[in-house]
């Protein structure tokens, strides 16, 4: 009788197989796309409340940002399969924590500006993914330097986009 082969998705040293390291990295990936879906400017409400906003001169083309987004959302998904391939160690975990916390937040700060409208909160949760961002690159650093060199695009376009949506609630007080 043939014995059936059942594929182990943890492997030596807390290291996830390929396949469910894929899946969990491609997270990265979906749920700030879905967020995007959810709340984003392409919404009638959300499209034309944002047209009507006081914009600074630095604010980029509207298409830069989704061009942005996928280059970031990308690397923040290849650092988080580097490390879920990686073994199991309290800066690994930790870095894949601050990862974790960085998409919700990318989809957290989609809900206030666009969702809800919320300037002051959408500032703050773009300063808060400076900071986690940098947590990110901290910890990953200890395992991993490309899965850490993966999140210095994050974190610079989230300190930009802290000063720009700092300067959108100014201007529309």
């Amino acid at each position: 009788m043939a014995s059936i082969r059942i594929p182990t998705l943890i492997g030596p040293g807390g290291r996830l197989a390929r396949p469910l390291a894929i899946a969990v990295a491609a997270s990265a990936l979906a749920l700030p796309a879905a967020a995007g879906w959810r709340w984003g400017p392409q919404r009638f409400a959300a499209g034309i409340w944002y047209r009507l906003l006081h914009k600074p001169g630095f604010k980029p083309p509207d298409p830069v940002f989704p061009m942005a987004w996928s280059v970031i959302d990308t690397a923040l998904a290849v650092g988080a399969y580097r490390l879920l391939r990686s073994p199991s160690s309290p800066p690994r975990n930790r870095a894949l924590g601050f990862c974790a916390l960085n998409v919700a937040l990318i989809g957290g700060w989609s809900a206030m500006f666009f969702g809800r409208r919320n300037l002051p909160a959408s500032t703050a949760v773009a300063a808060v993914m400076v900071g986690s961002g940098a947590a990110y690159i901290a910890q990953a650093s200890q395992v991993d330097r490309p899965a850490a060199a993966a999140g210095v695009p994050f974190v610079a376009w989230v300190a930009f986009a802290t000063v720009l949506t700092g300067a959108i609630w100014q201007r529309n007080r």
